[in-house]
């Protein structure tokens, strides 16, 4: 059964809202998000369809697949996002407690600085498992 977790930017200009069946983070270590964030970038994994945005949002595309939210006013950011389906990932630090979630998966792990490294038994996948996963192929409509 899925539950409603709400959170906010740094300023508050934007609020968001999702549902989530049992709450999982990711963690991104490729360099874009190295750069935007000066970390990894921690995602809480929500039920498709259920995130709800308000406030003043920019987006910024990132790449030929994907685009990166963020507060217009504050610049917090607020989700990596797919340009195929318009699916986004929320940045776990809007919510309290990170939404109460433990990380699951790493993506990019291979990239991972050795000072950031993050413990735990939890899965791992390379750059080119990542971009297998998630980048489109050649001849997929973009």
């Amino acid at each position: 059964m899925s539950e409603e977790v709400k959170g906010q930017c740094l300023c508050g200009a934007v609020q968001v809202s999702a549902r989530v069946d049992s709450p999982r983070l990711r963690a991104c270590h490729c360099d874009m998000c190295r750069q935007h964030t000066s970390g990894a970038f921690f995602s809480l994994e929500t039920v498709a369809g259920s995130v709800e945005v308000t406030g003043p949002t920019q987006t910024y595309k990132s790449s030929e697949w994907a685009e990166r939210g963020f507060c217009g006013t504050c610049g917090s950011t607020l989700w990596y996002g797919m340009q195929h389906d318009g699916s986004r990932n929320l940045a776990a630090g809007l919510f309290p407690n990170a939404g109460g979630g433990t990380l699951a998966i790493e993506f990019f792990a291979d990239d991972c600085p050795k000072g950031y490294a993050l413990a735990g038994g939890h899965k791992k996948l390379t750059a080119q498992e990542t971009i297998a996963l998630f980048a489109p192929t050649e001849g997929d409509a973009k």
